[in-house]
């Protein structure tokens, strides 16, 4: 049945019609739905594609199949649904922008819905990737042209005039001839007995006829209500008798509750019961770590119940994890051999007849996302069926994992997306919500899980370790003619499959394999690295060590031989050309064909050049100034930063001004990819001053935002400015929230090289600085 059969869920609607999904035209006339809307929702054929890590499918293709989307109410309200999570993107904004563009809705009486977890109706919803508008700006331009295209018939046949005199313009349907109009809610119900186009006849816009793409003057749907603080996030859910719990999790992963005093704990007021929680065998997935939770009336008294808790744990093998005896590990790996991912040429002849060799070793420690959310879920568990209230990205894939760990249907599990604060990555694992699912199953009433932000910190999903080795050979005129670049890190399968000890393709193909430079011999090679600890995605992924590592190289080349970092960046670049990969067992292109997204070198290029004009590369400074560039491809779009730092006599080091050239294809908003350009230098400034989980006997030794800092506004970038790309004509759209990471932490030690002389090759920057 379609999402919209309870009017009163529908803000403005009193009565209202429906659009579904042709493909369903006879299942909904066996149910008697007369008078609906029947949209076209057309299928957009793209081939699945997924990977294997040893626990399941990874997708990072998607199959289009839109059920629901569009409902229009006799009053002309239309009401577009958002499938993908909102955590600051502005996707709940674009995608539904999209349709309505098409349709000719006027945006001022649309109203945006969040869509349930179901990917049988609406396709992938992982909101990860940098992939939304990618995969989506076409699927939901057909929608909206097949819901033009039957009003405009609609409307054609109710005056008996040819539809080629018609025409939908700003939410009504225009009879050109006569001067007659029609409202689209007048023609709903009409609307629903034409013939629903076939996509290849459909007729989509000129997009010099745009009203809305591309133009920078819709802002998001939840402005208002995040300003007003009347938006609903995870933690604001409230259900007639929850529950509130908070759980004591091992402080080891791996680890498990040997026993446990709970007397003191449940004589805090508030304060119910105290019930150990199933913990899964490492590598535990997405599933809980397990623990003791403490249920209360109140969070704050679950909080100090935990407090009062005595928990004797067994650690497990994980408990020798030391972050400095592993860094040395990965040091001694990226110093041999490791398994050979890309080879051109003959890299060994190549360095032993070099002029000079350049050794540089890059070293980056786990991160934390500590989006300004902690994870927080509600769940209401009732027989076999389950409803769920939660800020995920994955809302179809936490429906399927409570499905399968309650072992009901997943018919049967129901998942209600709020407003996210904040994701980065974190919150495409749905292991809270199955916390408060189980909970709520053996309490028989609903349960609100709240991570604090010390839980949050101790057991995320974290950003992988690394060390980056590159070896460059140089000719007597200073031309590189090796490179050799070895990466060191656990791999995020090891969260799935014990004994993972190499990088999956999906992470070598983050700036390792897929190195752009027109170099004739060079070798990548991955060493193996165990991993004690959970890995999971982080904004950018695998794409931070590598840009830091291959961009801060340019850096060391370009200073080694005296030469501009601008001009040897654009130099190892090349010429403009498209990079073969032939030589590459699994060249991964971020899910995406290699025909329609290849490694454009002239994209690269330009933007380099961009960035290097309107950031004014070259210009004076005052002494203690410094400027650097890094540029890098990462989910099929193309970069450049340039960052300009001052560093006082006492290491103080601040940032006063940042310029980001971006080549994201064709776009929906270029407000949205501002604000995720300056959202980027944000945290990419962040993670270079600050970023460092440690671990010591397998525990993490921070905590909260005292020792995992984040900027605050007297550190910011005083001036981030934003150049971007006008797309060529037919130009596919590419990813905007992530790219903007990778470059910034090398274009600042670039920077902070030029101002002092100091070369920082180990993240955070922290004291290093510091006289």
């Amino acid at each position: 049945m379609n999402i919209f059969t309870n009017p009163g869920k529908l803000r403005g609607f009193e009565k209202h019609v429906k659009v579904e999904n042709v493909s369903r035209r006879s299942i909904l006339k066996g149910l008697g739905i007369a008078g609906s809307f029947v949209l076209a929702a057309p299928v957009m054929s793209r081939q699945a594609f997924a990977y294997e890590t040893g626990a399941g499918k990874m997708p990072h293709g998607v199959v289009v199949d839109p059920r629901v989307f569009v409902a229009i109410a006799p009053n002309g309200v239309v009401t577009i649904l958002a499938h993908r999570s909102e955590m600051g993107t502005g996707v709940r904004t674009s995608l539904p922008l999209i349709v309505a563009e098409e349709m000719e809705a006027d945006w001022s009486r649309v109203h945006v819905q969040q869509a349930h977890g179901d990917e049988v109706k609406y396709g992938n919803q992982d909101t990860d990737g940098s992939r939304s508008t990618r995969h989506y700006l076409m699927p939901m331009r057909q929608i909206g042209a097949s819901a033009r295209t039957m009003l405009e018939a609609a409307a054609a046949r109710k005056w008996g005039v040819p539809a080629s005199e018609v025409k939908a313009q700003n939410h009504e349907v225009v009879h050109g001839a006569s001067g007659r109009k029609i409202g689209f809610g007048d023609l709903a119900a009409d609307a629903a007995k034409e013939s629903v186009p076939d996509i290849n006849s459909l007729k989509l816009k000129d997009p010099k006829d745009f009203r809305y793409l591309g133009k920078g003057e819709v802002s998001i749907v939840d402005l208002h209500d995040i300003t007003t603080g009347k938006a609903h996030y995870g933690a604001d859910i409230r259900l007639p008798g929850m529950k509130y719990a908070v759980i004591a999790r091992p402080p080891v992963t791996g680890g498990k509750v040997k026993s446990f005093d709970d007397s003191a704990a449940t004589k805090v007021p508030g304060v119910e019961k105290v019930m150990e929680v199933k913990g899964w065998p490492w590598p535990s997935k997405f599933q809980p770590l397990g623990g003791v939770a403490v249920i209360a009336r109140n969070t704050g008294a679950a909080i100090k119940g935990r407090d009062a808790l005595k928990v004797v744990w067994d650690d497990g093998a994980n408990a020798k994890y030391d972050s400095v005896a592993y860094r040395a590990t990965l040091e001694e790996a990226a110093r041999k051999p490791g398994l050979v991912v890309r080879k051109e040429g003959d890299v060994d002849a190549a360095l032993k007849s070099a002029d000079k060799v350049i050794v540089g070793e890059y070293y980056l420690p786990h991160l934390a996302h500590v989006s300004m959310e902690p994870p927080v879920a509600v769940a209401d568990v009732k027989g076999d069926k389950a409803e769920i209230w939660a800020p995920v990205q994955s809302p179809g894939g936490t429906r399927e994992d409570v499905a399968k760990t309650l072992g009901i249907p997943e018919d049967n599990v129901t998942v209600n997306v709020t407003l996210l604060g904040g994701g980065f990555g974190r919150k495409s694992k749905c292991d809270y919500a199955i916390e408060a699912a189980l909970l709520s199953k053996e309490l028989g009433a609903p349960v609100k899980v709240q991570w604090t932000r010390e839980d949050d910190v101790h057991h995320d999903f974290l950003h992988t370790v690394s060390v980056e080795r590159i070896e460059a050979g140089l000719d007597k005129s200073g031309k590189v003619i090796a490179w050799r670049h070895r990466s060191v890190a656990p791999t995020i399968a090891s969260t799935f499959a014990a004994g993972a000890n190499h990088e999956a393709p999906f992470e070598l193909g983050m700036g390792l394999i897929d190195n752009p430079f027109e170099i004739a011999n060079l070798q990548c090679e991955n060493p193996e690295a165990a991993a004690y600890t959970r890995i999971g995605w982080f904004r950018s992924v695998s794409n931070i060590p590598r840009a830091f590592a291959v961009q801060s190289m340019v850096g060391e080349i370009a200073h080694a031989t005296g030469r501009d970092q601008k001009d040897m960046l654009l130099e190892l670049i090349g010429s403009p050309r498209i990079v073969n990969l032939s030589s590459v067992k699994d060249p991964w292109n971020y899910g995406e064909p290699y025909d329609s997204y290849p490694i454009d070198t002239a994209r690269l290029r330009k933007v380099v050049e961009l960035v290097a004009e309107k950031g004014e590369w070259g210009r004076s400074l005052p002494k203690g100034h410094g400027l650097g560039i890094a540029a890098h491809r990462s989910f099929v779009s193309y970069i450049a930063t340039i960052v300009e730092v001052a560093v006082d006599e006492k290491g103080k080091l601040t940032v006063p001004r940042v310029d980001t050239a971006i080549d994201c294809g064709t776009y929906v908003n270029p407000e949205r990819i501002q604000s995720q350009i300056e959202g980027a230098a944000i945290m990419g400034l962040s993670l270079a001053k600050y970023g460092e989980i440690s671990f010591k006997d397998g525990k993490v030794q921070q905590s909260n935002f005292d020792d995992f800092p984040v900027i605050r506004i007297d550190e910011s970038p005083v001036i981030t400015n934003v150049h971007i790309v006008p797309p060529a004509a037919g130009t596919p759209p590419s990813g905007v929230g992530e790219p903007g990471v990778p470059p910034f932490a090398p274009a600042l030690i670039n920077a902070i090289f030029a101002a002092t002389g100091k070369r920082i090759r180990a993240l955070p920057i922290g004291k290093q600085l510091e006289t």
